[in-house]
Protein backbone atom coordinates (compact mmCIF):
# COMPACT_ATOMS: atom_id res chain seq x y z
CA UNK A 1 0.00 0.00 0.00
CA UNK A 2 3.10 2.43 0.98
CA UNK A 3 4.27 1.53 -2.50
CA UNK A 4 0.93 3.48 -4.28
CA UNK A 5 0.85 6.30 -2.79
CA UNK A 6 1.15 8.62 -5.71
CA UNK A 7 -2.22 6.68 -7.04
CA UNK A 8 -5.30 7.89 -6.41
CA UNK A 9 -6.56 4.70 -5.06
CA UNK A 10 -8.51 3.66 -2.07
CA UNK A 11 -6.60 1.36 0.52
CA UNK A 12 -9.12 -1.63 -0.60
CA UNK A 13 -7.93 -1.24 -4.61
CA UNK A 14 -4.68 -0.81 -3.54
CA UNK A 15 -4.54 -4.04 -1.98
CA UNK A 16 -6.09 -5.91 -5.00
CA UNK A 17 -2.28 -5.34 -6.36
CA UNK A 18 -0.90 -7.22 -3.86
CA UNK A 19 -0.60 -10.26 -6.17
CA UNK A 20 1.89 -8.28 -8.39
CA UNK A 21 4.18 -7.19 -5.40
CA UNK A 22 4.39 -11.27 -4.87
CA UNK A 23 5.23 -11.67 -8.02
CA UNK A 24 8.16 -9.02 -8.23
CA UNK A 25 9.65 -10.81 -5.42
CA UNK A 26 9.42 -13.80 -6.80
CA UNK A 27 10.88 -12.68 -10.12
CA UNK A 28 13.90 -11.45 -7.40
CA UNK A 29 14.10 -14.45 -5.72
CA UNK A 30 14.52 -16.64 -8.83
CA UNK A 31 16.89 -14.75 -11.19
CA UNK A 32 13.75 -14.26 -13.83
CA UNK A 33 13.05 -11.05 -15.50
CA UNK A 34 9.96 -8.60 -15.60
CA UNK A 35 9.80 -7.48 -18.78
CA UNK A 36 7.25 -9.99 -20.12
CA UNK A 37 5.46 -9.60 -16.50
CA UNK A 38 5.72 -5.73 -17.59
CA UNK A 39 4.42 -6.22 -21.18
CA UNK A 40 1.61 -8.33 -20.09
CA UNK A 41 0.33 -5.95 -17.77
CA UNK A 42 0.49 -2.85 -20.40
CA UNK A 43 -1.39 -5.06 -22.96
CA UNK A 44 -4.32 -5.73 -20.38
CA UNK A 45 -4.78 -2.55 -18.44
CA UNK A 46 -3.05 -0.48 -21.65
CA UNK A 47 -6.65 1.56 -21.43
CA UNK A 48 -6.81 2.00 -17.30
CA UNK A 49 -3.73 3.96 -16.81
CA UNK A 50 -3.89 4.42 -12.73
CA UNK A 51 -4.33 0.47 -12.38
CA UNK A 52 -1.84 -0.44 -14.83
CA UNK A 53 0.86 2.33 -12.70
CA UNK A 54 -0.10 0.74 -9.52
CA UNK A 55 0.22 -2.55 -10.94
CA UNK A 56 3.55 -2.31 -12.49
CA UNK A 57 4.81 0.14 -9.07
CA UNK A 58 3.83 -2.89 -6.87
CA UNK A 59 5.83 -5.51 -9.16
CA UNK A 60 9.05 -2.89 -8.82
CA UNK A 61 8.31 -2.74 -5.19
CA UNK A 62 8.23 -6.41 -4.86
CA UNK A 63 11.65 -6.77 -6.85
CA UNK A 64 13.16 -3.34 -4.74
CA UNK A 65 12.34 -4.89 -2.05
CA UNK A 66 14.24 -8.68 -2.63
CA UNK A 67 17.12 -6.21 -3.28
CA UNK A 68 17.34 -4.60 -0.40
CA UNK A 69 15.79 -6.91 2.55
CA UNK A 70 18.15 -9.32 4.66
CA UNK A 71 15.22 -11.65 5.33
CA UNK A 72 16.97 -13.98 2.14
CA UNK A 73 20.13 -15.76 2.25
CA UNK A 74 19.97 -17.69 -0.33
CA UNK A 75 18.99 -16.78 -4.27
CA UNK A 76 18.04 -19.40 -7.06
CA UNK A 77 18.36 -19.02 -10.76
CA UNK A 78 15.60 -20.41 -12.85
CA UNK A 79 16.92 -20.99 -16.52
CA UNK A 80 14.05 -20.06 -19.52
CA UNK A 81 12.54 -23.30 -20.28
CA UNK A 82 13.77 -24.75 -23.56
CA UNK A 83 10.44 -25.07 -25.09
CA UNK A 84 10.02 -24.81 -29.29
CA UNK A 85 8.60 -21.28 -30.48
CA UNK A 86 4.82 -20.56 -30.91
CA UNK A 87 2.13 -20.12 -28.54
CA UNK A 88 1.43 -21.11 -25.20
CA UNK A 89 -1.31 -21.11 -22.66
CA UNK A 90 -1.50 -22.95 -19.13
CA UNK A 91 -3.53 -25.51 -18.86
CA UNK A 92 -4.78 -28.67 -16.55
CA UNK A 93 -5.27 -32.11 -17.20
CA UNK A 94 -8.95 -31.88 -16.85
CA UNK A 95 -9.46 -28.52 -19.36
CA UNK A 96 -6.94 -30.11 -22.30
CA UNK A 97 -9.00 -33.11 -22.26
CA UNK A 98 -12.27 -30.93 -22.22
CA UNK A 99 -10.62 -29.30 -24.79
CA UNK A 100 -9.62 -32.49 -26.57
CA UNK A 101 -13.02 -33.68 -27.23
CA UNK A 102 -14.18 -30.28 -28.25
CA UNK A 103 -11.84 -30.60 -30.69
CA UNK A 104 -12.76 -34.54 -31.63
CA UNK A 105 -15.90 -33.35 -32.17
CA UNK A 106 -15.24 -31.08 -35.41
CA UNK A 107 -12.68 -33.29 -36.61
CA UNK A 108 -15.36 -36.22 -36.61
CA UNK A 109 -18.15 -33.96 -37.69
CA UNK A 110 -19.87 -35.34 -34.79
CA UNK A 111 -21.65 -33.53 -32.07
CA UNK A 112 -20.30 -34.30 -28.96
CA UNK A 113 -22.73 -35.79 -26.15
CA UNK A 114 -21.42 -36.12 -22.41
CA UNK A 115 -23.56 -38.30 -20.04
CA UNK A 116 -22.17 -37.80 -16.47
CA UNK A 117 -22.73 -37.74 -13.31
CA UNK A 118 -20.43 -35.37 -10.98
CA UNK A 119 -17.52 -36.91 -9.24
CA UNK A 120 -14.15 -35.60 -7.96
CA UNK A 121 -11.76 -35.54 -9.78
CA UNK A 122 -13.75 -35.46 -12.98
CA UNK A 123 -16.61 -33.00 -12.81
CA UNK A 124 -14.33 -30.00 -14.02
CA UNK A 125 -14.89 -31.83 -17.82
CA UNK A 126 -18.53 -31.68 -17.03
CA UNK A 127 -18.52 -28.54 -16.16
CA UNK A 128 -16.36 -27.36 -19.07
CA UNK A 129 -18.12 -28.64 -21.80
CA UNK A 130 -21.20 -27.41 -20.64
CA UNK A 131 -19.65 -23.70 -22.00
CA UNK A 132 -19.52 -25.07 -25.30
CA UNK A 133 -22.92 -25.02 -26.86
CA UNK A 134 -21.85 -23.45 -29.79
CA UNK A 135 -19.91 -26.19 -30.77
CA UNK A 136 -22.37 -28.89 -31.03
CA UNK A 137 -21.71 -29.98 -27.51
CA UNK A 138 -24.36 -31.50 -25.57
CA UNK A 139 -23.92 -32.31 -21.44
CA UNK A 140 -26.39 -33.93 -18.84
CA UNK A 141 -26.13 -34.08 -16.06
CA UNK A 142 -27.53 -37.88 -15.02
CA UNK A 143 -29.25 -38.82 -11.26
CA UNK A 144 -26.39 -41.15 -11.40
CA UNK A 145 -23.67 -43.38 -12.98
CA UNK A 146 -25.52 -45.91 -14.69
CA UNK A 147 -27.82 -43.45 -15.90
CA UNK A 148 -24.84 -41.38 -17.29
CA UNK A 149 -23.47 -43.89 -19.43
CA UNK A 150 -26.42 -45.16 -20.73
CA UNK A 151 -27.50 -41.68 -22.05
CA UNK A 152 -23.90 -41.88 -23.73
CA UNK A 153 -24.13 -45.05 -25.58
CA UNK A 154 -27.84 -44.28 -26.58
CA UNK A 155 -26.32 -40.86 -27.86
CA UNK A 156 -23.66 -42.91 -29.77
CA UNK A 157 -26.32 -45.47 -31.05
CA UNK A 158 -27.81 -42.29 -32.57
CA UNK A 159 -24.99 -40.84 -34.65
CA UNK A 160 -23.30 -38.82 -31.74
CA UNK A 161 -20.01 -38.97 -30.26
CA UNK A 162 -20.98 -40.23 -26.43
CA UNK A 163 -18.58 -39.39 -24.06
CA UNK A 164 -18.98 -40.51 -20.03
CA UNK A 165 -16.63 -39.33 -17.05
CA UNK A 166 -15.97 -40.37 -14.18
CA UNK A 167 -13.61 -41.56 -11.30
CA UNK A 168 -12.44 -45.19 -9.76
CA UNK A 169 -16.09 -45.90 -8.41
CA UNK A 170 -18.28 -44.96 -11.26
CA UNK A 171 -16.60 -47.20 -13.31
CA UNK A 172 -17.81 -50.30 -11.14
CA UNK A 173 -21.24 -49.00 -11.83
CA UNK A 174 -20.74 -48.28 -15.46
CA UNK A 175 -19.12 -52.07 -16.09
CA UNK A 176 -22.71 -53.07 -17.20
CA UNK A 177 -23.21 -50.87 -19.61
CA UNK A 178 -19.43 -50.62 -21.04
CA UNK A 179 -19.94 -54.36 -22.18
CA UNK A 180 -23.17 -53.79 -23.50
CA UNK A 181 -20.92 -51.13 -25.93
CA UNK A 182 -18.60 -53.73 -26.46
CA UNK A 183 -21.10 -56.18 -27.65
CA UNK A 184 -23.06 -53.97 -30.27
CA UNK A 185 -19.99 -52.07 -31.63
CA UNK A 186 -20.55 -48.53 -31.70
CA UNK A 187 -18.48 -46.19 -30.37
CA UNK A 188 -18.39 -44.52 -26.60
CA UNK A 189 -15.66 -42.59 -24.81
CA UNK A 190 -14.85 -43.38 -21.15
CA UNK A 191 -12.98 -41.18 -18.63
CA UNK A 192 -11.51 -42.36 -15.30
CA UNK A 193 -9.68 -39.53 -13.75
CA UNK A 194 -8.72 -41.88 -11.22
CA UNK A 195 -8.20 -41.17 -7.39
CA UNK A 196 -7.42 -43.52 -4.18
CA UNK A 197 -9.59 -46.46 -3.39
CA UNK A 198 -10.86 -48.75 -2.67
CA UNK A 199 -14.79 -47.60 -2.54
CA UNK A 200 -14.84 -44.18 -1.47
CA UNK A 201 -11.18 -44.06 -1.02
CA UNK A 202 -9.30 -40.37 -0.85
CA UNK A 203 -11.38 -38.44 -3.49
CA UNK A 204 -8.80 -35.72 -3.91
CA UNK A 205 -5.77 -37.59 -3.88
CA UNK A 206 -4.02 -39.72 -7.07
CA UNK A 207 -3.22 -43.00 -7.61
CA UNK A 208 -3.45 -45.51 -10.69
CA UNK A 209 -5.07 -48.53 -8.68
CA UNK A 210 -7.95 -48.36 -12.17
CA UNK A 211 -6.10 -50.58 -14.38
CA UNK A 212 -6.49 -53.48 -13.86
CA UNK A 213 -10.68 -52.84 -13.63
CA UNK A 214 -10.84 -51.04 -16.94
CA UNK A 215 -8.95 -53.40 -18.73
CA UNK A 216 -10.81 -56.98 -16.68
CA UNK A 217 -13.73 -55.40 -15.14
CA UNK A 218 -16.53 -56.50 -17.47
CA UNK A 219 -18.52 -59.73 -17.24
CA UNK A 220 -17.41 -62.16 -20.70
CA UNK A 221 -14.52 -61.50 -23.11
CA UNK A 222 -14.81 -57.62 -23.39
CA UNK A 223 -11.58 -56.29 -24.52
CA UNK A 224 -11.20 -52.28 -24.59
CA UNK A 225 -8.08 -50.14 -25.80
CA UNK A 226 -7.00 -48.26 -22.41
CA UNK A 227 -5.01 -44.80 -23.63
CA UNK A 228 -2.99 -42.92 -20.64
CA UNK A 229 -1.96 -39.94 -21.42
CA UNK A 230 1.02 -38.86 -19.49
CA UNK A 231 1.03 -34.93 -18.77
CA UNK A 232 -1.61 -32.21 -18.59
CA UNK A 233 -1.85 -31.23 -21.96
CA UNK A 234 -1.42 -34.97 -23.71
CA UNK A 235 -4.69 -35.09 -22.14
CA UNK A 236 -5.34 -33.07 -25.15
CA UNK A 237 -4.20 -34.90 -27.89
CA UNK A 238 -5.65 -37.85 -25.56
CA UNK A 239 -9.05 -36.95 -26.18
CA UNK A 240 -8.93 -37.22 -30.33
CA UNK A 241 -6.61 -40.60 -30.38
CA UNK A 242 -9.33 -42.07 -28.17
CA UNK A 243 -11.80 -40.40 -30.83
CA UNK A 244 -10.01 -41.45 -33.49
CA UNK A 245 -9.48 -45.39 -32.23
CA UNK A 246 -13.80 -45.27 -31.12
CA UNK A 247 -15.27 -44.21 -34.53
CA UNK A 248 -12.43 -45.85 -36.60
CA UNK A 249 -13.12 -49.49 -34.93
CA UNK A 250 -16.18 -49.09 -33.14
CA UNK A 251 -15.45 -49.48 -30.36
CA UNK A 252 -15.56 -48.21 -26.57
CA UNK A 253 -11.87 -46.79 -25.67
CA UNK A 254 -11.25 -46.10 -21.76
CA UNK A 255 -8.85 -42.81 -21.23
CA UNK A 256 -6.85 -43.56 -17.95
CA UNK A 257 -5.99 -40.22 -16.30
CA UNK A 258 -5.80 -39.44 -12.99
CA UNK A 259 -6.00 -36.55 -10.27
CA UNK A 260 -2.55 -35.49 -10.75
CA UNK A 261 -3.13 -35.08 -14.04
CA UNK A 262 -6.47 -33.40 -13.75
CA UNK A 263 -5.38 -30.74 -11.26
CA UNK A 264 -1.88 -30.00 -11.95
CA UNK A 265 -0.85 -27.41 -14.60
CA UNK A 266 1.65 -26.98 -17.27
CA UNK A 267 2.42 -24.63 -20.38
CA UNK A 268 0.69 -26.33 -23.84
CA UNK A 269 1.78 -25.19 -26.84
CA UNK A 270 -1.14 -24.10 -28.75
CA UNK A 271 -1.37 -26.47 -32.10
CA UNK A 272 -2.31 -25.39 -35.40
CA UNK A 273 -5.52 -26.92 -36.54
CA UNK A 274 -4.28 -28.05 -40.02
CA UNK A 275 -1.96 -30.15 -37.97
CA UNK A 276 -4.57 -32.26 -36.09
CA UNK A 277 -5.72 -35.36 -37.84
CA UNK A 278 -8.84 -35.57 -40.18
CA UNK A 279 -11.63 -38.06 -38.35
CA UNK A 280 -14.49 -37.43 -40.65
CA UNK A 281 -17.28 -40.27 -39.72
CA UNK A 282 -18.78 -42.07 -42.73
CA UNK A 283 -22.31 -43.69 -41.34
CA UNK A 284 -23.60 -46.96 -43.27
CA UNK A 285 -26.13 -45.71 -45.79
CA UNK A 286 -27.35 -48.56 -48.09
CA UNK A 287 -27.02 -52.02 -48.69
CA UNK A 288 -23.63 -53.66 -48.31
CA UNK A 289 -24.33 -57.56 -48.73
CA UNK A 290 -25.47 -59.69 -51.94
CA UNK A 291 -27.17 -62.39 -50.42
CA UNK A 292 -27.76 -66.17 -52.86
CA UNK A 293 -30.65 -64.51 -54.53
CA UNK A 294 -28.42 -62.34 -55.99
CA UNK A 295 -30.78 -59.22 -54.29
CA UNK A 296 -28.70 -56.38 -52.22
CA UNK A 297 -29.30 -55.75 -48.15
CA UNK A 298 -27.77 -54.16 -45.47
CA UNK A 299 -26.20 -56.78 -42.84
CA UNK A 300 -24.98 -55.25 -39.59
CA UNK A 301 -21.94 -57.28 -38.71
CA UNK A 302 -20.05 -57.17 -42.13
CA UNK A 303 -16.73 -55.93 -41.03
CA UNK A 304 -13.81 -53.55 -42.92
CA UNK A 305 -11.49 -55.95 -44.08
CA UNK A 306 -8.93 -53.66 -42.15
CA UNK A 307 -10.40 -52.80 -39.11
CA UNK A 308 -12.57 -55.43 -38.83
CA UNK A 309 -15.70 -52.79 -37.74
CA UNK A 310 -18.79 -53.14 -38.22
CA UNK A 311 -21.07 -50.80 -40.49
CA UNK A 312 -22.29 -47.77 -37.99
CA UNK A 313 -25.92 -46.95 -39.04
CA UNK A 314 -28.03 -44.08 -37.38
CA UNK A 315 -31.86 -45.32 -36.47
CA UNK A 316 -34.03 -44.22 -39.09
CA UNK A 317 -32.09 -45.06 -42.21
CA UNK A 318 -34.19 -46.57 -44.73
CA UNK A 319 -33.34 -49.79 -45.51
CA UNK A 320 -30.51 -50.18 -42.40
CA UNK A 321 -32.92 -51.86 -39.81
CA UNK A 322 -31.38 -54.04 -37.83
CA UNK A 323 -31.29 -55.76 -34.11
CA UNK A 324 -28.77 -54.39 -31.49
CA UNK A 325 -28.74 -55.51 -28.62
CA UNK A 326 -26.26 -57.12 -25.04
CA UNK A 327 -27.50 -61.12 -26.23
CA UNK A 328 -24.82 -62.63 -29.49
CA UNK A 329 -25.76 -61.49 -32.45
CA UNK A 330 -24.99 -63.75 -35.44
CA UNK A 331 -22.05 -62.95 -37.11
CA UNK A 332 -22.91 -60.99 -40.82
CA UNK A 333 -26.54 -61.02 -40.30
CA UNK A 334 -26.67 -60.01 -36.67
CA UNK A 335 -29.71 -61.97 -35.78
CA UNK A 336 -29.91 -63.55 -32.09
CA UNK A 337 -27.34 -66.78 -32.12
CA UNK A 338 -26.86 -69.59 -29.44
CA UNK A 339 -24.73 -71.28 -32.28
CA UNK A 340 -21.18 -72.51 -30.24
CA UNK A 341 -19.35 -72.11 -33.30
CA UNK A 342 -20.97 -68.55 -33.87
CA UNK A 343 -20.22 -67.69 -30.16
CA UNK A 344 -16.39 -68.27 -30.49
CA UNK A 345 -16.06 -66.77 -33.60
CA UNK A 346 -17.56 -63.60 -32.45
CA UNK A 347 -15.55 -63.34 -29.37
CA UNK A 348 -12.65 -63.81 -31.42
CA UNK A 349 -13.47 -60.99 -33.86
CA UNK A 350 -14.26 -58.64 -31.10
CA UNK A 351 -10.73 -59.56 -29.48
CA UNK A 352 -9.08 -59.70 -32.89
CA UNK A 353 -10.73 -55.65 -33.95
CA UNK A 354 -9.05 -54.88 -30.67
CA UNK A 355 -5.39 -56.21 -31.04
CA UNK A 356 -5.40 -54.40 -34.63
CA UNK A 357 -5.32 -51.13 -33.16
CA UNK A 358 -1.63 -52.05 -32.56
CA UNK A 359 -0.95 -51.64 -36.25
CA UNK A 360 -2.06 -47.44 -36.46
CA UNK A 361 0.07 -46.61 -33.24
CA UNK A 362 3.27 -45.12 -32.77
CA UNK A 363 6.44 -47.71 -31.80
CA UNK A 364 7.09 -47.41 -27.75
CA UNK A 365 10.02 -44.76 -28.06
CA UNK A 366 12.72 -45.04 -25.55
CA UNK A 367 15.12 -42.16 -24.15
CA UNK A 368 18.65 -43.48 -24.31
CA UNK A 369 21.36 -40.87 -24.72
CA UNK A 370 24.17 -43.36 -24.86
CA UNK A 371 22.51 -46.55 -26.25
CA UNK A 372 24.37 -48.67 -23.59
CA UNK A 373 22.06 -48.19 -20.83
CA UNK A 374 21.23 -52.05 -19.42
CA UNK A 375 18.71 -50.62 -16.87
CA UNK A 376 15.51 -48.97 -18.35
CA UNK A 377 13.29 -47.17 -16.57
CA UNK A 378 9.28 -48.24 -17.77
CA UNK A 379 6.64 -45.74 -16.76
CA UNK A 380 3.13 -44.93 -17.78
CA UNK A 381 0.47 -42.29 -17.03
CA UNK A 382 1.28 -39.31 -14.94
CA UNK A 383 4.55 -40.69 -13.37
CA UNK A 384 6.25 -39.60 -16.87
CA UNK A 385 7.41 -36.24 -14.90
CA UNK A 386 8.76 -37.45 -12.07
CA UNK A 387 10.81 -40.92 -14.40
CA UNK A 388 12.36 -38.26 -16.48
CA UNK A 389 13.26 -35.93 -13.80
CA UNK A 390 14.61 -38.66 -12.37
CA UNK A 391 17.02 -40.15 -15.05
CA UNK A 392 17.91 -36.88 -15.73
CA UNK A 393 19.70 -37.02 -12.60
CA UNK A 394 21.15 -40.22 -12.81
CA UNK A 395 22.77 -38.78 -16.19
CA UNK A 396 23.48 -35.85 -14.74
CA UNK A 397 25.95 -37.64 -12.35
CA UNK A 398 27.55 -39.63 -14.58
CA UNK A 399 25.31 -42.66 -15.04
CA UNK A 400 23.20 -44.68 -17.37
CA UNK A 401 19.55 -45.14 -17.86
CA UNK A 402 16.85 -45.59 -20.69
CA UNK A 403 13.36 -44.29 -19.67
CA UNK A 404 9.97 -45.22 -21.94
CA UNK A 405 6.70 -44.35 -21.40
CA UNK A 406 3.45 -46.42 -22.50
CA UNK A 407 0.75 -44.26 -23.82
CA UNK A 408 -1.31 -47.15 -25.22
CA UNK A 409 -2.12 -49.87 -22.86
CA UNK A 410 -4.14 -51.97 -24.48
CA UNK A 411 -3.53 -53.08 -27.40
CA UNK A 412 0.55 -52.14 -26.19
CA UNK A 413 2.59 -51.20 -28.65
CA UNK A 414 3.95 -53.52 -31.07
CA UNK A 415 7.44 -53.42 -30.27
CA UNK A 416 6.90 -53.44 -26.44
CA UNK A 417 8.59 -57.09 -25.99
CA UNK A 418 11.56 -56.17 -28.43
CA UNK A 419 12.44 -52.68 -25.92
CA UNK A 420 11.50 -54.85 -22.76
CA UNK A 421 13.95 -57.59 -23.71
CA UNK A 422 16.84 -55.12 -24.66
CA UNK A 423 17.35 -54.23 -21.85
CA UNK A 424 19.10 -56.54 -18.55
CA UNK A 425 16.92 -54.76 -15.53
CA UNK A 426 13.59 -53.00 -16.53
CA UNK A 427 11.98 -50.94 -13.42
CA UNK A 428 8.58 -50.09 -13.42
CA UNK A 429 7.33 -47.56 -10.53
CA UNK A 430 3.66 -47.73 -10.38
CA UNK A 431 1.29 -45.61 -8.06
CA UNK A 432 -0.36 -49.25 -7.34
CA UNK A 433 0.45 -52.42 -6.41
CA UNK A 434 2.33 -53.37 -9.49
CA UNK A 435 -0.72 -53.59 -12.02
CA UNK A 436 0.99 -52.93 -15.49
CA UNK A 437 3.81 -55.20 -13.98
CA UNK A 438 1.42 -58.16 -13.82
CA UNK A 439 0.04 -57.49 -17.57
CA UNK A 440 3.67 -57.29 -18.77
CA UNK A 441 5.04 -60.35 -16.87
CA UNK A 442 2.46 -62.44 -18.33
CA UNK A 443 2.24 -60.89 -21.82
CA UNK A 444 5.90 -61.15 -22.59
CA UNK A 445 7.59 -63.34 -19.45
CA UNK A 446 9.83 -60.35 -18.30
CA UNK A 447 10.92 -60.23 -14.13
CA UNK A 448 10.10 -56.39 -14.29
CA UNK A 449 10.82 -55.10 -11.18
CA UNK A 450 8.00 -53.05 -9.52
CA UNK A 451 8.52 -50.02 -7.34
CA UNK A 452 5.09 -49.46 -5.50
CA UNK A 453 3.57 -46.86 -3.44
CA UNK A 454 -0.10 -46.03 -2.81
CA UNK A 455 0.13 -42.79 -0.53
CA UNK A 456 -1.98 -40.59 -2.50
CA UNK A 457 0.69 -38.73 -3.39
CA UNK A 458 3.11 -38.13 -6.68
CA UNK A 459 6.55 -40.02 -6.83
CA UNK A 460 9.46 -37.96 -5.06
CA UNK A 461 12.54 -37.30 -7.88
CA UNK A 462 15.19 -38.21 -4.84
CA UNK A 463 13.38 -41.28 -4.11
CA UNK A 464 12.78 -42.73 -7.61
CA UNK A 465 16.95 -41.90 -8.25
CA UNK A 466 17.88 -44.01 -5.05
CA UNK A 467 15.83 -46.88 -6.36
CA UNK A 468 17.03 -46.31 -10.19
CA UNK A 469 20.97 -46.13 -8.67
CA UNK A 470 20.25 -49.57 -6.34
CA UNK A 471 19.27 -51.34 -9.65
CA UNK A 472 22.28 -50.24 -11.73
CA UNK A 473 24.76 -51.06 -8.77
CA UNK A 474 23.27 -54.42 -9.11
CA UNK A 475 23.43 -54.86 -12.59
Amino acid sequence: VEALKEFDLSRKEAERAKNMFALGLLSWLYGRPTEGTERFLKEKFGRKPEILGANLAALKAGWNYGETTEDFSVRYEVKPAKLESGVYRNISGNLALSYGLVAAGQLTGLDVFLGSYPITPASDILHELSKHKNFGVRTFQAEDEISGVGAALGASYGGSLGVTTTSGPGVSLKSETIGLAVSIEIPLIIVDVQRGGPSTGLPTKTEQSDLLQVMFGRNGEAPVPIIAPCTPSDCFHAAIEAARIATTYRTPVFILSDGYLANGQEPWQLPLVEDLPDLTVTFADGPNWTNKDGEEEFMPFVRDPETLARPWAIPGTPGLEHRVGGIEKADITGHISYEPANHEKMVRLRQAKVDGIANTIPDLEVDDPTGDAEVLVLGWGSTYGPIGAAARAIRDSGGKVAQAHLRHLNPFPKNTDQVLKSYRKVILPEMNLGQLALLLRGRYLVDVISYNQVRGMPFKTDELVDVIEDVIASV
